[in-house]
């Protein structure tokens, strides 16, 4: 809406790749069946008592360090009363005003995203409302995710797009499973986000009414969902209608967000502290070693990619953004001499081809196949004229199928260049002679047919001819 400005905050919810839940020993994994990974303590019967996963809070304080948060060395778990038809115990341990760490950012395209806060809570279970012969008229609860780990991350009101809001979100998934703390999996709900947004005359400082579209987990989604919001808002001041401040959900069918509930307020979960956990402290000294230990992050590995090997973003981007393992691959076969654009252009092209005609293979299993040695060395040896590309990319072939290294293909199958002038030189001859036509109408002036006898001259010699002689002793007997 012309001379309105959307403002837009993120709240993003995700789960800790911990064995266990946050508060008893029950597994995390995804896909069992149904309420099978319970106990009494996530489901919250009488006289249970929680202890707090100290893998979580690992995790939780790698996560929020490696978004330029404070990590407080005491912070303390809260109930949130609400109702949850899929949290048995009817409350949730989560922290309010007490923190795990506050005061954190994210630089995304040249925007700093302030984060306000990032706590840790349990997740509640899943309600399932479709699927059974009686869905009509009944749910199904599933309490596995009751009591997985969650991280709570939440940004001021600083993106002024869905497309920044959507960018964002992926930088921050980027970042949490760089660390190893979340597996990204937006499917399986274990990365997901609620999006406040509201408008404001362009250039005015007062925060509108805002609006909160909740488990969104799609970053196309969050996109639409929030691209629609700001146009319905929009629609709505230009009548003089107010913005109603509420929950509204996602209909990705329909194109639109739906009204769920009117928004509630802190004091509506009347929070108190947890009883039964004691306020949770940490060492300064651990966390400055957890700080140390932190891996490079997306962004810096990004700018070193670009900085050390002459990759362009784009290259740079896909390598570590795009394709799981890339970088790590791609810096691999630069350590065994691959050079540093042919590495990335054979994994952007020919592996990833190859990883999409063998069934979306992941990079890990076609490492196994084919080491980054082993097409270092390939690309060695095309880089040296021992093989020509049509040689290599025949090699590359079977190395992605059947393993081995390419010295030993080349050998065996006799692929190796002919770098032999007088070999050359008779192959050019019986092509001259065989394509009487194709001469006569290069010397009449027709010169696109020169490409065709270094096709006939290439294919004679299986590919193995070095191109380079072949166009200049060809070039000479025209």
């Amino acid at each position: 809406m012309e001379g309105y400005e959307p403002v837009i905050g993120l709240e993003i919810h995700a789960q800790l790749l911990t064995r266990t839940k946050i508060f008893c020993g029950c597994a995390t994994a995804f896909g069992a069946p149904p309420n099978t990974h319970v106990c009494p303590v996530c489901l919250g019967m009488p006289g249970t008592l929680p202890v707090l996963n100290a893998a979580a809070v690992e995790f939780a304080a790698r996560a929020a360090l490696a978004l330029n948060c404070t990590v407080h060395e005491q912070s303390v778990f809260a109930r949130k009363n609400y109702f949850y038809p899929d949290l048995p115990k009817g409350y949730q341990i989560s922290q309010y005003d007490r923190p795990l760490a506050t005061q954190g950012f994210l630089d995304v395209a040249g925007t700093r995203v302030r984060i306000t806060r990032l706590h840790m809570e349990e997740d509640a279970g899943k309600s399932i409302h479709h699927g059974f012969p009686d869905s009509d008229r009944a749910t199904y609860v599933d309490c596995n995710r009751a009591g997985v780990p969650l991280i709570e991350i939440v940004t001021e009101p600083d993106m002024r797009s869905a497309a920044a809001a959507s960018d964002f979100f992926m930088r921050v998934r980027d970042v949490l499973m760089a660390l190893g703390v979340n597996d990204g999996n937006m499917e399986e709900g274990s990365l997901r986000c609620d999006a406040n947004v509201s408008i404001r005359p362009e250039g005015d400082a007062t925060l509108g009414t805002k609006t909160e579209i909740k488990n969104v987990n799609s970053f196309r989604f969050l996109r639409r969902a929030l691209e629609h919001e700001i146009e319905r808002q929009g629609e709505l001041v230009a009548r003089g209608d107010r913005v109603r401040q509420e929950t509204r959900l996602w209909d990705s069918a329909a194109g639109k967000t739906v009204a769920m509930r009117s928004k509630e307020e802190a004091h509506d979960y009347r929070y108190f502290p947890e009883p039964d956990l004691p306020p949770l402290t940490l060492d300064r000294e651990w966390i400055a070693n957890l700080q140390s230990s932190l891996p490079e992050l997306p962004a810096a590995r990004m700018a070193r990619l670009m900085r050390e090997h002459a990759l362009s973003e784009y290259d740079a981007e896909t390598l570590v953004r795009a394709v799981p393992g890339g970088a790590d691959y791609f810096e691999a076969l630069v350590a065994h001499g691959a050079a540093s654009k042919a590495a990335a252009n054979w994994l952007l092209g020919d592996v990833q081809r190859v990883l999409k005609e063998q069934g979306d293979l992941p990079l890990a299993a076609f490492a196994e196949r084919v080491a980054p040695e082993a097409l270092a060395e390939l690309l060695q040896m095309l880089d040296a004229g021992a093989i020509s590309g049509p040689i290599a990319k025949q090699v590359f072939e079977q190395m992605a199928i059947e393993g081995g290294r390419p010295k030993a293909i080349v050998e065996a199958a006799g692929l190796s260049r002919i770098a032999d002038a007088s070999a050359i030189e008779t192959l050019v001859d019986q092509v001259l002679a065989t394509n009487p036509d194709a001469v006569a109408q290069y010397r009449a002036g027709k010169t696109q047919t020169f490409g065709f006898l270094v096709g006939q001259v290439m294919k004679a010699s299986k590919g193995r001819a070095d191109a380079a002689a072949v166009n200049a002793l060809l070039r000479k007997k025209l």
